[in-house]
């Protein structure tokens, strides 16, 4: 099929709450712009030198997300433009996102990621952390950034039933963690789920699913 007929295949299952972020991620603009005429207008990107690229080439009506693991001196290159920024994993660098926010005039939202996986390579905090964070004096001066969200990467395995079982966490600590209102953090948006486990995290409460093979194909 192509992106075009990917997209509304994708689409067509999705609940109206729930936010389709087209993973495009390596791929040409081309394939930006079909999925961009098809009607998808977010999109997101894991390498900051290639989402500014990107930024520069496109129509200014896209809504770019930076879902890869941003570092600290990187912030400034992104903060003009970029409307969502996945996977804050720190309070220094939501320090950073707030300064070069108040650079550009800007509040710039963020998801914290909780680490769900049974996998050494995933990173993000836990329930403890997030609190403490919000709850700190630190984050309270932070006026240039909102926490709208938490999201989380399952370990990437065929074990439906473990994969279920860390939405299912996620969901836990986003409901405990959205008591916690501040000016500068209220959660809507949970953001699990990927091509291959989107409809089992949408099942487990996903507002936000982050696709790229099953839109563009592999890579």
């Amino acid at each position: 099929m192509s992106i075009k007929e990917n997209l509304h295949h994708i689409k067509s299952q999705l609940p109206n709450h729930v936010t389709l972020v087209a993973v495009s991620k390596t791929k040409p603009v081309a394939d930006l712009m079909e999925a961009y005429n098809a009607g998808q207008l977010v999109f997101g990107e894991n390498y900051v030198q290639e989402l500014v690229e990107k930024h520069e080439v496109l129509p200014k009506d896209i809504q770019w997300h930076f879902i890869g693991h941003l570092q600290s001196r990187k912030v400034k290159l992104i903060a003009p433009f970029v409307s969502l920024i996945h996977g804050v994993d720190s309070l220094k660098l939501l320090e950073e996102i707030n300064k070069q926010a108040t650079k550009n005039n800007r509040i710039i939202d963020c998801l914290l990621q909780v680490y769900i996986a049974d996998e050494e390579t995933k990173f993000g905090l836990n329930e403890q952390e997030i609190n403490e964070i919000i709850a700190s004096k630190e984050f309270k001066e932070l006026n240039n950034i909102k926490i709208v969200g938490l999201m989380g990467m399952a370990t990437f395995i065929d074990n439906k039933d473990q994969i279920k079982k860390e939405f299912q966490n996620l969901k836990t600590i986003f409901d405990n963690v959205s008591q916690l209102k501040t000016e500068n953090c209220l959660l809507k948006t949970i953001s699990m789920g990927m091509s291959g486990d989107y409809q089992l995290a949408i099942e487990c409460g996903s507002t936000m699913v982050r696709i790229g093979s099953s839109i563009f194909g592999g890579r």
